[in-house]
């Protein structure tokens, strides 16, 4: 039978992975080599075992909390790649990673606006370069140095995982 305490649990659990998924699926749609469950499996992982260990073994949170971000960094690890030209990818990805763990655990201790507030800070920092404001401008910026350096405007490229800048000039 589950006690009240149990559904907290499982109330946290669920709302860190519907906020994992969110950022997953933010992730899926500009084609990162991760999906949405990864970013729901991540956060919910780190929720549950917050959750649980405060719970259950209080005295041992902040083992349990240096776990999950050690197990993370393996995790995100795995996400980065370097390409034959020497490119890496997957950066933004495993930052992702590690940002849903920490929503995960604010939601997992109990403090579920923040978790919510984490994970809409996390989306709009991932999601910023595919505003049209900010495309129109990374444009306008591309024709000014176009200009300037006396040839044709190129379209910038969208920003990719191996660069955290804004969009460019190519």
């Amino acid at each position: 039978m589950l006690t009240g305490a149990d559904l907290t649990i499982l109330m946290r659990a669920t709302l860190a992975a519907l906020l994992g998924f969110m950022i997953g699926w933010e992730r899926k749609a500009t084609g990162a080599p991760i999906r949405a469950r990864t970013a729901a499996l991540a956060a919910m992982t780190a929720a549950s075992l917050v959750a649980l260990t405060e719970r259950l073994y209080p005295d041992e949170t902040i083992r349990v909390v240096a776990g999950v971000v050690t197990g993370i960094g393996f995790l995100g690890a795995g996400t980065i790649l370097r390409s034959a030209t020497g490119e890496v990818h997957g950066l933004t990805t495993a930052a992702s990673l590690w940002a849903m763990s920490a929503v995960g655990m604010a939601v997992g201790a109990g403090h579920e606006l923040l978790g919510v507030l984490l994970a809409l800070v996390v989306y709009f920092t991932m999601a910023i370069s595919e505003w049209p404001l900010v495309t129109r401008l990374a444009q306008r910026r591309a024709r000014q140095k176009a200009e300037a350096a006396g040839s044709q405007p190129c379209q910038p490229s969208s920003e990719s995982e191996a660069s955290d800048d804004p969009p460019a000039a190519t």
